[in-house]
This record gives C-alpha cells, structure tokens and sequence, in this order.
C-alpha cells in the first residue's frame, strides 16, 4: 500500500455515534437524511441525556457536553470491546462556540440575582474543552486529548488530527469528532443580524432561492483506529481514513476566497495525502450550507477541481441543518454511512440548481454508491477550511 510506503500505519473507523435531528442513532440518522425535517429550526427535540448520564452529571455538564458524551459513547458501543493501552489512546474533539447555552444563563443570573449567585461550575461547562475532557474521563483514556475550536471546520479537522495520531502510530485508538449546542436567543439574533440565516427558514443548499443557513445542533462521534489492530480483534470497519488536510483562506473573517481558492487547494492536499488521484474520488459530502456566497465557492472549487461532470455531491444540511463545530462530524458519520451501506443521501431541499452552480448534485432520491473514495468538506468563519478523504476497505 501507498501509506505503508510512507511509513504510515492504515487507519480504520471502527465505531460510530450520531446526534442529530435527523435521528439518534445510525439507523434512524441515516434514514432520517432521506426525508424532509419538519418545519422551523433543527434542535435535536427527543434527546434525553439520562440515557448517558447521571442526574448530577447532566446538571453540572452544558448541552454540548452532554451530546458529546452521547456520540462517543454509541460510537464506543458500536466498536465492540477494544481494551486499548490508556496511554496510547485519545481523544479530538472539536466545537465552535462549546457551552454558549450555560454562559447566556448564567450571565442573566448575575444580572437578576447578583454575582454571588452565578454558578462556580459555569467555567467547565462553558469552556470549550469540556466535551473532549468529558470523554477521556469517561473512558479513562491517558493519550492525548484535545479539542479543536475552528468553527464550522471543527469537526472535520478533529477528524483529522486524530487519524494523523493514528497514522502516525503515536496512537491505537482516537475517538475523533464535534459537538455544538448554541442555539440560545443571543447566538441566533446574531446570525439573523449578520445576515447569515435563512430569512425563508429553509435550508437550500446549492438552490438558486437559498438565502442562508438554518442554525442546527447535534453531535457526531468515530472511532478512529489502527487497521491492524482493528482486523486483529475482528472489529467492523465502515471504511478506510486515507487521509486529510487543512488550510486556510487568510482572506476575511466571513466570507470565503474568491473562487473557492482555499476550499481547492484543500481538497488537493488531501488528495495527496491520501496517495490517491482526482479521478479516484466518487463522492463529495460538501460543506453546503445554503448560503450565497460558501455554496457558490465550494461548487466553483469543486469545478475546478474535477472538471465536468463532477462525481455525485450532496449536502446533508438540507435536513440537518448547520450545526457550526459539530457539522463535519456528523457529516463524516453520513460519509462513513454512504460507504458502508452504497447509499448517497439527496440533497434534501434542492430543487433547481442555481445556474451559476456546475456540479452534479444528488437531489429528489438516493442515489446508489459503487465504491471508491469520499471527500466531505468543512469551510469556516475565519477561512477555516477541512477535508477528509475516507474509502471502502480495499
């Protein structure tokens, strides 16, 4: 193999673990990505953190937290018994804003109530460390433990910072992923003000009537392992991690460069890294947020990139909305999905392809996969930028 040449361990995902208002859950997620969400915004209604957590660790852990336990632990479940060496296990976690919901209240508190009443565990549960710090605890791991905090990259770079822990052999087991759980009154009036929300609370992602994103929560967990190690216990692998990469726009703090140039050369670096060509690509999970501007330069990065046609593309945000920090990861749950199962989800909510837009998109039904390599995307506020390449075991 190419990475062995390298001097790279494979690395396998092992395990899964979803939160999302598609569904909780594999099965529910993946089916609840083929099908309309119901009207208004995407808060995850039926989630019950007692299903993972006692009634005080509920109560002193910020909702983000809570879905971060939640999909590392269903991702640990679904990776069967792994006993890896504490110190040579970790976690990457990542967020965009961690416990937005625990500061907003308290910060109310101290105005109506006075300072001594604010709550001394207001500091864990906001910082944004909190979900991955939550997570090694939990599983008594000793290796690194991280959390990645590029906005609405976040998660798709955790990713990929633990499959470098991995490859890199400083690790056996990462459990890599994001959460995000900010949609409090401050954090949507901002975005409503900045223009940066649906006015029509309808997320359209590559329509020619989008007109912004629709605010999302949840959480997306994997678990991220040696291949050797993975096949010698006989665990299940969804799929291969390849590679991945990151780069940054360095060009205005929202918007995204002209032309996608940032979200291209992304995209080429993982390639490369993952020792693959272009024409090895049969998918693309995009960012696809909905909004005017990110859709436009991802299709344009994407055009350029494969020519035309480009392989199958979907965005998942049509149902789940944007869920900022925790989006890649939910969306390499739904890559990872589309490998194992041979099902690429439509792009819920597209219907006429903006003109301007050149990409064959996955809209009205499924469409099935054959096999090959997976790119899924993340481009943030601040020119973050992410990709991952995964791939059927081969």
């Amino acid at each position: 193999m190419e990475l062995e040449r390298r001097g790279r361990r494979r690395v396998a995902i092992t395990g899964l673990g979803v939160v999302s208002c598609a569904g909780i859950g594999l099965d529910s997620f993946f089916e609840g990505l083929n099908h309309a969400p119901p009207g208004g915004d995407r808060r995850v209604l039926d989630f019950d953190p007692s299903h993972w957590l006692d009634v005080k660790q509920a109560r002193r852990a910020d909702r983000f937290q809570q879905f971060s336990v939640a999909a590392a632990q269903m991702a640990l479940d679904d990776a069967g018994e792994l006993d890896p060496d504490p110190q040579r296990a970790g976690v990457v976690f990542g967020t965009g804003v961690g416990g937005l919901e625990t500061l907003e209240g308290q910060i109310q508190v101290m105005l109506e109530k006075g300072a001594r009443r604010v709550s001394p565990f207001l500091v864990p549960m906001m910082m944004a460390n909190a979900g991955a710090a939550a997570i090694s605890m939990r599983f008594g791991w000793h290796g690194p433990c991280e959390t990645i905090c590029t906005a609405c990259a976040a998660g798709t770079q955790s990713i990929g910072a633990a499959y470098r822990l991995v490859a890199s052999g400083r690790c056996d087991v990462v459990v890599g992923g994001g959460a995000e759980a900010a949609m409090t009154p401050v954090a949507l009036a901002a975005f409503g003000n900045m223009t940066a929300l649906s006015s029509s609370g309808e997320s359209r992602p590559f329509d020619r009537r989008r007109d912004g994103f629709v605010m999302g929560e949840g959480a997306g967990a994997l678990v991220i392992e040696d291949l050797e190690h993975a096949l010698a216990r006989g665990a299940r692998v969804y799929a291969e991690l390849l590679g991945a990469a990151s780069t940054a726009d360095a060009h205005h703090i929202t918007a995204p460069s002209p032309g996608g140039a940032g979200a291209l050369a992304c995209m080429e670096l993982a390639i490369e890294d993952a020792g693959i060509s272009v024409s090895d690509v049969a998918h693309v999970n995009a960012h696809g947020t909905s909004t005017p501007l990110n859709d436009l330069a991802e299709a344009e990065a994407l055009e350029k990139l494969f020519g035309s046609p480009t392989p199958p593309v979907t965005s998942v945000k049509g149902v789940t909305g944007h869920s900022l920090g925790a989006a890649g990861a939910i969306e390499a749950v739904a890559a990872a999905l589309t490998i194992d199962r041979g099902v690429i989800p439509p792009t819920v909510g597209l219907e006429e392809l903006d003109p301007e837009i050149h990409i064959n998109a996955v809209m009205g039904a499924p469409a099935p996969f054959g096999g090959g390599a997976v790119l899924s995307n993340s481009f943030g506020f601040g020119g973050h930028n992410g990709t991952i390449v995964l791939s059927s075991l081969t």
